[in-house]
This record gives structure tokens, sequence and C-alpha cells, in this order.
């Protein structure tokens, strides 16, 4: 696990990453300080290496991301820790595209 502050090759992160999925990375997005945290088995692990590094849960939003993917399909905006039933957001699905498209942003920014 890692968490990514400054721009970052996408396929050095993917080359070594520690887990052994054959297509994707789950990544954690926090929104407000704009960073992502990458490489865990389970979102719910990279939200917790971010809470401890002082970032808020309601801040963070987990996806997937596809590196051999064209660009444009890429995210997959889906986790369990996005299932927010008391900001209206009952899907694992990243629901407001404002979040959805905040996230793309830090995202582009970060993993070149």
């Amino acid at each position: 696990m890692q968490i990514i502050k400054e721009p970052t090759s996408l396929s050095n992160i993917w080359e070594v990453r520690d887990t052994k999925f054959e297509e994707l990375l789950k990544i954690v997005v926090d929104i407000r300080k704009n960073l992502v945290a990458v490489d865990a088995e389970m979102h719910a692990d990279l939200e917790q290496l971010l809470i401890e590094e002082g970032s808020s849960q309601q801040d963070l939003w987990g996806a997937n991301i596809y590196p051999l993917r064209s660009k444009e399909d890429q995210v997959e905006f889906t986790s369990l820790i996005n299932i927010r039933p008391a900001i209206g957001n009952r899907s694992m699905v990243v629901m407001d595209p404002k979040v959805r498209e905040i996230m793309q942003a830090i995202l582009t920014k970060l993993l070149k």
C-alpha cells in the first residue's frame, strides 16, 4: 500500500504492486487533500491507511483502476466503502457526478 501525493507513473505502480490482481488496482481517493492510496486487497485497508494519515472518512471514495485499458476506460467508481445511505449514496458506485469528476481530476493529475 502506498499514498500518492505527487504525479507518479501508473505503469511503475502497476509493475511493483504487492497485490496480484490480474487487471486492476484498488484505490481510494481523498477528494479534499487531493491524494490517492493504491494497492491493497481491500478498499477498506486503503481507507484505514488514509484515516491514520489524517484524512476524514467523509472525503474518501473508493474505485478500481485498470492500468492496461485505454485512458477513457481505466476507472471504475465502485467500492463497498462508497455505500453511504446517510448522504444519499446507497450504491457501491459513486453516484454524485461532481464527486466522480473530482476523483477523475485527482487521478489524472497524480497517475500519469
